[in-house]
């Protein structure tokens, strides 16, 4: 512990009701992940006040007589603090806690395998066997309004191993269900606890990385939600063509059950209001001074009303901001469609004699898409610090103000203009008269766009709404996960009534009704942050 002293920080202080109002908000729930250093660069201000409040100390009385409190903080290199983890290390955790998020994304569609399989045995029609991704995805999307409270109080790691260990135990009853009402019920319980890594795990790669250091561990983990629900159908298409369908909830229980031991034996706590805390209950037993105190140890919420904080503020959020509201709109009309493709691909490829295996990799060409956009995601982020340097060149260093909130939906211009094209391409070239790999190819814009419209938005509410980010986030997520989840409960009539071209045709002009929102709050948006309540001032 650091030997420096400050003002009095007492219980009843500015400084304490500070860390009671904010501490929650450290742990920010980045759904879908955490996409790009750019969510992290947002927060980088917010943090830095909130460790330099943590890092003041007293050993002093205040004017009334109250005893006063001596924050604990980092000490220069030392190693319980996770920035200070080996390389190799730091490394490790990233890739684990990545893997685990695409393993629970990829359970999310490799069930859109098993349809034909499932429907024979259980005698259910094709409406019932798609509540399989319906309840999952619902699961995902509820999932983070109980685990992301849960984390504030008890850290990261214990998070991750229990969701991953009810995870696979919920997996189980799906692999050996005998009847549908048991596999339904699987379903939706393994996808609320492997919501985990859609509402924790980004965090967890900016406690390890700070600065420039944090572009590539972040591009690389924030990859792995996306690839998830491509990744899952190729796996499906291979096991399905060859084995039982329960075979695909047999490998789904290995690769979990093999996570969940590398989650035990290699990624420790990280996130430091935790380890502080600890770090605090050790100092006292150890030198019997009581006034030791971590910031965390500040907070009088208790979990229930952590958890009804996270449950309701972010539909009330949604509800007063139509900036948040429509940007939500928009990324669940992407994902909704990307939902709806695991059953509308089987069905365009049925037309050229496609057997399950050449199904399931008909879905390369999004996962292509998405791998591009990962990869050129720093490009825009460094586009939007050039222009904040246009911006403050002429300015003395005390005046310069952070890129504003637009700019990050710059990337997400190209989204609009690109998924709706993408689409109407993709539409008019599922004849059967065509080759077969012409929309394969339609559908890599279609991943590159959505990409870079979720990044986008992402980044917006995170640095627009900070002081409620964590609110703004959670409600994205869940109407994300209401869209996704309802899209393929209608796909197969659809396609069927408006046949592949229109029904296709019709998501695309969707996207193109959509499309001019990014353009007019990336050029208007600095106006209707100055009467919103829930966002940051504008200053432009």
């Amino acid at each position: 512990m650091s030997g420096s002293t400050t003002p009095t920080v007492t219980a009843d202080s500015p400084v304490a009701e500070e860390f009671k109002s904010k501490v929650g908000n450290d742990a920010i729930r980045i759904q879908n992940s955490s996409i790009s250093n750019e969510i992290s660069n947002a927060f980088k201000n917010e943090k830095e006040k909130k460790e330099h409040v943590a890092s003041r100390h007293s050993d002093s009385k205040n004017e009334t007589g109250q005893d006063s409190y001596e924050f604990v903080e980092w000490d220069e290199g030392e190693a319980a603090n996770p920035c200070n983890f080996s390389t190799f290390k730091k490394w490790t955790i990233v890739l684990i806690v990545g893997q685990g998020a695409l393993c629970a994304t990829v359970c999310s569609s490799i069930i859109a395998m098993t349809y034909e399989a499932v429907e024979l045995e259980f005698g259910i029609s094709p409406q019932v066997a798609t509540l399989g991704v319906t309840l999952f995805i619902f699961g995902l999307g509820l999932g983070p309004l109980f685990l992301g409270p849960l984390s504030e109080f008890y850290g990261r790691a214990p998070i991750y191993i229990w969701s991953y260990f009810f995870f696979v135990l919920f997996n189980i009853p799906v692999a050996l269900a005998k009847n549908v009402e048991t596999w339904l019920i699987g379903r939706f319980l393994s996808g609320f606890s492997g919501a985990a890594f859609l509402s924790v795990a980004g965090g967890s790669v900016s406690d390890l990385f700070r600065g420039p250091k944090l572009s590539l561990p972040m591009s690389v983990f924030s990859a792995c939600p996306f690839l998830g629900p491509v990744v899952g159908p190729i796996i499906g298409g291979f096991i399905n063509q060859h084995v039982s369908w329960r075979w695909t909830w047999y490998v789904q229980i290995i690769w979990t059950a093999v996570e969940l031991a590398l989650l035990i034996f290699f990624v420790p706590e990280t996130y430091s209001p935790v380890l502080l805390k600890r770090k605090a209950q050790r100092l006292r037993k150890e030198t019997g001074n009581e006034r030791l105190r971590a910031p965390l140890e500040l907070d009088e919420r208790t979990i229930l009303q952590a958890t009804l904080f996270s449950c309701t503020v972010p539909f009330q959020l949604v509800a007063a901001e139509p900036m948040a509201l429509v940007l939500n709109i928009w990324t669940s009309l992407l994902l909704g469609i990307l939902y709806m493709f695991f059953s509308a691909f089987p069905i365009v490829f049925t037309a050229h004699g496609f057997n399950l295996e050449q199904k399931g990799l008909t879905f390369i060409g999004i996962g292509v898409g998405i791998i591009i956009a990962t990869a050129v995601n720093p490009l825009f982020s460094h586009q939007v610090a050039r222009r904040a340097e246009r911006r403050n060149a002429e300015l003395p260093p005390a005046e310069r103000t952070p890129p504003p909130p637009e700019d990050h939906l710059l990337k997400g211009l190209y989204g609009a203009v690109i998924c709706p094209l993408a689409l109407f391409w993709f539409a008019f070239t599922t004849y059967p008269s065509v080759h077969w790999v012409v929309p394969i190819i339609a559908s890599v814009p279609f991943g590159f766009g959505m990409v870079l419209a979720y990044s986008s938005t992402f980044t917006f509410l995170v640095d627009a709404y900070r002081p409620y980010a964590a609110s703004a986030l959670a409600a994205n997520s869940f109407m994300r996960s209401a869209l996704a989840g309802a899209f393929p409960l209608f796909t197969v009539q659809m396609y069927h009534s408006l046949g592949t071209q229109w029904a296709s045709a019709l998501c695309a002009f969707l996207l193109l009704a959509i499309a001019p929102f990014p353009f007019l709050f990336f050029i208007h948006g600095h106006k209707l942050r100055k009467n919103s309540k829930y966002c940051t001032s504008s200053k432009d």
